[in-house]
């Protein structure tokens, strides 16, 4: 694939600026919508490493149930559970969405059989593709309850609030 002027000169620059030891490696991607060179792939990597790296020292889940965040402003529950359903029995899969717009708010909800299962989905969905978007699979911690609203006593019912304070400052 042929890089255009600007992101070959791009490149070169970053190449002389960057500070990056000998011994790292220096990778840049450049995409294009078109099918063109030999040696491009249809496939885009598996996940944001380029291979199949897993994150090590991860703690064991406790719940059946992931939170998903990195989603797509166009994933839907059907996107979502038919990427989780190779990794077992699927209970719920939710995509949180705005309530105005409808739109996802980028993370949903996957909710396993059993804590194997779950535990096996993290591990393979975890920094991958969806919808074109790296997402990110955590255990879902319980949800906390939000305390009772508590009325205000000074202001009126109509919501205006009252001045108290009688005489003249100056």
């Amino acid at each position: 694939m042929a890089l255009s002027a600007s992101s070959s000169a791009l490149l070169r620059r970053l190449r002389r600026s960057s500070t990056v030891a000998s011994s790292s490696v220096f990778r840049a991607t450049f995409c294009s919508s078109s099918g063109s060179g030999p040696s491009q792939s249809a496939q885009p990597p598996s996940s944001i490493f380029g291979d199949d790296t897993e994150v090590a020292n991860v703690p064991p889940l406790t719940t059946p149930k992931l939170f998903v965040s990195g989603l797509s402003k166009l994933t839907t529950d059907e996107r979502l559970q038919g990427a989780f359903a190779p990794f077992g029995r699927i209970l719920e899969a939710k995509v949180i969405t705005d309530k105005v717009s409808g739109r996802s708010k980028g993370f949903g909800f996957v909710k396993y059989a059993t804590i194997e299962e779950a535990e096996k989905a993290r591990q393979e969905m975890n920094a991958k593709f969806l919808d074109g978007w790296v997402i990110f699979i955590d255990p879902a911690k319980p949800r906390q309850s939000k305390p009772a609203p508590q009325q205000d006593t000074r202001s009126s019912h109509a919501g205006f609030t009252t001045n108290k304070t009688v005489g003249w400052c100056g």
